[in-house]
């Protein structure tokens, strides 16, 4: 299987907490390889555009409030099946069905405070790929590469 890139933010929450450095981490000791990261306060345009599929929800305006709160971390992870195993790192959307070892797992106890947001499928991480970062990612051969992958 080719190599993928997934978008992976640390919400408001997430940096407030700390928990910036523990995430980076997780992606990192997976084999995961970072080409882009920045912290944001995000817009209101953005984060409707972000939040677009959601806009009809009843719970919409109160997420992008929380997400404009405060700085987050908007980051690209690069490699086999991230998209996939990121999710898998994340844990479930409700913290109390995340899996202990999971970010959500391990950090979180309600949904509105869940610490990260990660793509949940090629199509959308290429698409808030594009949304967040529209400057472009760090395109570079990683020395680990021959070292995770056969």
């Amino acid at each position: 299987m080719a190599s993928e890139r997934s978008y992976i933010m640390i919400k408001p929450d997430g940096v407030q907490r700390n928990l910036v450095g523990e995430i980076i981490k997780r992606f990192e000791a997976k084999g995961y390889k970072l080409v882009g990261l920045k912290m944001l306060m995000v817009d209101r345009g953005l984060a409707e555009k972000h939040y677009a599929d959601l806009s009809s929800k009843p719970f919409f305006s109160a997420l992008v409030d929380y997400i404009i709160s405060g700085p987050v971390v908007s980051m690209v992870w690069e490699g086999r099946e991230v998209v996939k195993m990121g999710r898998t790192i994340i844990g479930a959307t409700k913290p109390s069905e995340s899996a202990p070892g999971t970010i959500r797992g391990d950090f979180c106890i309600e949904v509105g405070r869940n610490v990260i947001h990660g793509s949940d499928s090629v199509e959308s991480a290429n698409h808030e790929i594009g949304l967040w970062f529209p400057e472009g990612v760090a395109e570079y051969e990683s020395s680990q590469k021959a070292w995770i992958y056969e």
